[in-house]
C-alpha cells in the first residue's frame, strides 16, 4: 500500500470517527420557516397511509434512504452490515460511501460488498465523486450490483481539505459522459452545501434526472475538515451553502421532471414531511445512524428508524394526505429568512398560489 493509498484511507477514517461525535451546523437547515396546516377532521384511518413508491423497478415501503456514509477501512465494513441490515429490516434505500479507496485497492471491496450481501434484494446506491470516469462509475456499479449510482459534488470540502482537488473544468462534461454510459439511473448529489436552481438546470441540461440536494444544516465538511487539520478558528466553509429546505424549492421551483431526494440536517419526521410538501421525492439521512450505530447499537438504530416511520405516518394523516404524491400538493406556509430567500429568488410565488388552491407545482 503506498503513501497516498494510506492517508487516503487514514482521511476516511477520520472522517467517521469526527462526524460520530460532531453536532449538527453551524447553520440552520431551514425547515423552522416551514409550516404544515393541521386538518383537524382528516377522514382516513392510518392503516391507509399509503408510504410506498419505487426506484430501478424496486419497491420501497416508506421514502427513507440511509445516505452515503463511509466504506474503505477495517470499521466500515462494521458499519456498512449494519446499515445494510436495518435497510432490509424496513424497506428503505441505502448509499454506500465514496469507493474510491476500493478503486486502487480491490481488497478493500468487501467493505462495500457487505452492503449487497446483507440486503441481496433491497434499493442500493453506488457512490464516486462527480470527476470519475465512466469506467470507474460500471466498476462501482458490478461491485455491488447497484440499482443507482451516486456521483457526489463536494466542491466545497475539497477545497477545504489541504490536498483536495483544484480544477473542476471537466465536472459537468465527465457527468453527462457517464450518464450516458451507466445501465442504471445517475443521482447527483451534493454532500451539505446545497444546489442551486442554475445548478439543477445546467445537469439538467446534460442528461441528469435524479437530483440529492445536500443542502446545509447538517453534518458540516467544512467542520469536520478544520478539526482533521487542528485549524483553531472558523473556516470561511462553515458558514457557506445554501439551507436544505432553500436548497429543495430551488430546485423543485423548475417544474422539471426530476426525482429529488432532499438531505442534509433532516433528523425528524417533521422535517421530513416538510421536505416531500415542499416537493421533494425521497429523505436521505446520514448524520443521525454513524452517531446511533457508533455510540451506542445497531438495535438502537433501527429502533430510531422505526419512531421515525410511525411519527411520519401519524404526519401524513394529521396533513390530510393518504398518498407521497398527495402529500407534495399540500398547502405550505414558509415564513422568515427562507421566505425572504424565495422571495428574493422569484420562487415563492408558486408556493403563495398552492397555498391558496390555484396552483400546485411539482418536481415531476
Amino acid at each position: 500500500m503506498d503513501k497516498e493509498h494510506r492517508k487516503n484511507l487514514s482521511r476516511k477514517l477520520d472522517h467517521l470517527q469526527i462526524a460520530k461525535d460532531l453536532a449538527d451546523g453551524p447553520l440552520s437547515a431551514g425547515f423552522e420557516d416551514i409550516y404544515l396546516i393541521h386538518q383537524a377532521a382528516s377522514p382516513m384511518s392510518l392503516v391507509e397511509i399509503d408510504t410506498g413508491l419505487s426506484f430501478a423497478n424496486k419497491k420501497l415501503k416508506v421514502p427513507f434512504l440511509i445516505n452515503a456514509i463511509t466504506g474503505g477501512p477495517r470499521l466500515s465494513l462494521e458499519v456498512n452490515a449494519s446499515l445494510a441490515r436495518v435497510a432490509r429490516e424496513l424497506g428503505i434505500a441505502m448509499a454506500v460511501g465514496s469507493q474510491r479507496l476500493a478503486m486502487a485497492d480491490p481488497d478493500l471491496e468487501t467493505s462495500y460488498r457487505i452492503a449487497r450481501k446483507e440486503n441481496p434484494h433491497g434499493l442500493l446506491f453506488a457512490n464516486l465523486g462527480a470527476l470519475c470516469t465512466p469506467e470507474e462509475a460500471v466498476k462501482a456499479i458490478e461491485m455491488l450490483e447497484a440499482d443507482g449510482l451516486q456521483l457526489h459534488l463536494n466542491l466545497a470540502q475539497e477545497l477545504a481539505m489541504a490536498e483536495g482537488d483544484r480544477d473542476f473544468r471537466s465536472l459537468l462534461d465527465k457527468i453527462a459522459l457517464i450518464v450516458e454510459t451507466v445501465p442504471v439511473p445517475v443521482i447527483v448529489k451534493e454532500v451539505g452545501f446545497g444546489l442551486s436552481r442554475e445548478t439543477a438546470m445546467e445537469l439538467w441540461q446534460r442528461g441528469v434526472k435524479y437530483l440529492d440536494v445536500g443542502g446545509c444544516g447538517g453534518t458540516n465538511f467544512g467542520t469536520i475538515e478544520r478539526y482533521r487539520q487542528g485549524i483553531g478558528g472558523p473556516t470561511v466553509f462553515e458558514e457557506w451553502g445554501i439551507p436544505t429546505a432553500v436548497s429543495i424549492a430551488e430546485v423543485c421551483s423548475l417544474s422539471l421532471p426530476i426525482t429529488v431526494t432532499a438531505s442534509g440536517g433532516i433528523r425528524s419526521a417533521l422535517e421530513a414531511v416538510k421536505s416531500l410538501a415542499l416537493g421533494a421525492h425521497l429523505i436521505g439521512i446520514a448524520g443521525p445512524t454513524v452517531k446511533l450505530l457508533l455510540n451506542s447499537s445497531e438495535e438502537k438504530l433501527l429502533a430510531y428508524f422505526q419512531q421515525l416511520i410511525s411519527d411520519f405516518r401519524s404526519l401524513m394523516l394529521l396533513s390530510g394526505t393518504g398518498t407521497l404524491a398527495e402529500l407534495r400538493k399540500i398547502p405550505v406556509i414558509i415564513t422568515g429568512k427562507t421566505k425572504d430567500w424565495l422571495e428574493q429568488r422569484g420562487i415563492m410565488d408558486q408556493y403563495r398560489q398552492r397555498s391558496s388552491g390555484t396552483n400546485k407545482p411539482d418536481c415531476r
